[in-house]
């Protein structure tokens, strides 16, 4: 049975991918990609994060082009059967697709890795032409360039020993067996490479400069097709009777091509339709744990602007550089900003920088809390007690906390300005997300609330925080009152606490004073 030549792998692939509830058709790329085909732009490295859906279009397309397969019956239900070039090349190519996750573990070093390849190709090889003559010391590519056939290349994961940190001081050699494989070579249709990192820029004459890029940063050609589009996922949502469009947009949202649009996690958004319940579902394939260890990276440069994304603002910062494979760890701010962009991790546009949705912000959340954070994981812990002490209605404990707070030694916390103000209600109530819905300016009543406490449990109390510089709480309070902040909470809570927290900036003090609502 073909490895990698002429495998039905994809097309399997990909009809489980078509049989799907919830599929979305983006075979539209293909005909971007058909315009490729015999051309100097024939190199094609497609890179995305985590769950973008990079390998469904990768076995889309080994579906499409192999003629070992007949997959007109799926593609001519799809768009891409409208398009021009369609049936010119469907199931027209020998495609080599090779997914380099494939490792094995046997493979002591990058010259056994390459070889395990080359020697399962060269098998491939043979099956498909039986009177292949391999002479002494040929190479894999003088064996292709022999047989006079043109081969189609679709290269999954192209970066996974730079992820994995494998063959630390042979990586170089890797690249060299992909540039003598296809730079320059006749065989080559076309080379669709995809992967998380770009191309490692190693010299200014980079092994691999055959290669247009197309990242998450600067892709402004093949941008929708990689992610779910809004209006892909309000019509999925029309698919689901018990999951709001607002509540997915809510959890998902937040990720902006160069060009604007709005991109959502496909994982996740299947996930969530599927089970009729939004959580965090692309962070808990293994990837998450990465945050932690990126912020620790350079923790005291980057500690403040953490904390200023938490909070639900962005940090206005140009990045041109991206990470790239076989790259050092990062080390300045911008170093580790690019890296978390192109994990997905952070979402930039337009020259600002955020945290792209409630999917991440949890696990920003749960990285704060670890102990190289100091003085900010002790906050996060103390935050439990600040909820504690909120729906308990003990103003002293409160009062307390806030002050430790504000007197941190952050310097974003020494402000007087109402940003930092919101930043420190921010930290002192990180942990209610376990348990609360909390949401910021939101509308409600005759006006918008500081900060909205929604429990999920329906035990949980809820409540909502007015914020004043320099004023009283009762002006604070009369404020939830008049402006009818509960309205929104009446239906599904019998009892809700009104939360009036000013701070005074000539004294530097703050008050408290909670009262139930009725």
């Amino acid at each position: 049975m073909a490895v990698y030549l002429n495998t039905n792998k994809n097309l399997e692939n990909y009809k489980e991918l078509y049989n799907e509830e919830y599929f979305v058709d983006k075979s539209k790329i293909i005909s971007l990609i058909n315009k490729k085909i015999n051309t100097k732009s024939k190199y094609l490295c497609i890179t995305r994060p985590r769950r973008f859906g990079k390998s469904s279009i990768a076995n889309m397309l080994g579906a499409y082009y192999s003629k070992a397969v007949d997959s007109k019956d799926i593609f001519d239900n799809l768009n891409v059967s409208n398009c021009e070039s369609y049936e010119e090349n469907l199931n027209k190519y020998n495609v080599i697709t090779i997914s380099f996750t494939d490792v094995n573990n046997n493979c002591k070093n990058c010259d056994e890795y390459i070889d395990r390849i080359i020697q399962l190709l060269i098998q491939d090889l043979k099956e498909v032409f039986p009177n292949i003559k391999i002479k002494p010391n040929y190479a894999i590519w003088d064996i292709l360039n022999e047989l006079n056939e043109k081969f189609i290349f679709i290269f999954d994961e192209w970066d996974y020993i730079f992820n994995r940190n494998l063959y630390l001081e042979e990586q170089d050699k890797f690249l060299e067996f992909l540039m003598k494989l296809l730079k320059d070579k006749s065989y080559v249709a076309l080379c669709y490479m995809t992967g998380i990192l770009p191309i490692k820029k190693y010299s200014t004459g980079s092994a691999l400069n055959m290669f247009d890029e197309y990242t998450f940063l600067k892709d402004r050609i093949f941008d929708e097709y990689f992610g779910f589009t809004s209006e892909e996922v309000i019509s999925l949502c029309e698919k689901n009777d018990e999951i709001e469009f607002s509540e997915l947009e809510d959890w998902y949202n937040g990720y902006l091509t160069i060009k604007g649009k709005k991109i959502y996690n496909p994982r996740s958004v299947v996930k969530a339709l599927q089970n009729k319940h939004c959580e965090s579902y692309w962070t808990n394939t293994g990837a998450m744990d990465e945050v932690a260890e990126y912020l620790k990276y350079n923790t005291m440069e980057i500690r403040e602007d953490v904390i200023e994304m938490v909070s639900g603002g962005e940090i206005d910062i140009i990045i041109n550089e991206e990470f790239r494979a076989g790259q050092e760890a990062p080390k300045t701010k911008k170093e580790i900003y690019s890296a978390m962009i192109i994990l997905g991790f952070l979402s930039y546009h337009d020259g600002y920088l955020k945290i792209p949705n409630k999917e991440l912000m949890l696990e920003f959340e749960k990285a704060l809390a670890d102990e190289s954070f100091g003085v900010v994981s002790e906050i996060i812990e103390n935050s439990r007690k600040m909820l504690k002490a909120t729906v308990s209605g003990d103003c002293e404990t409160v009062v307390s906390l806030l002050h430790d707070i504000h007197n941190s030694e952050i310097p974003i916390l020494q402000y007087n300005d109402e940003n930092s103000l919101s930043c420190v209600l921010t930290l002192a109530y990180l942990s209610a997300r376990d348990t609360y819905r909390v949401e910021r300016e939101e509308k409600s009543g005759k006006g918008y609330t500081d900060f909205s406490f929604h429990p999920i449990r329906k035990r949980d109390k809820a409540f909502i925080v007015e914020l004043k510089k320099d004023e009283k709480v009762d002006i604070a309070l009369a404020q939830i009152k008049e402006k009818e902040y509960v309205q929104k909470f009446k239906s599904e809570n019998n009892e809700v606490l009104a939360v009036a927290i000013c701070y005074d900036s000539k004294t530097k003090k703050h008050s408290c004073k909670i009262e139930k609502i009725q």
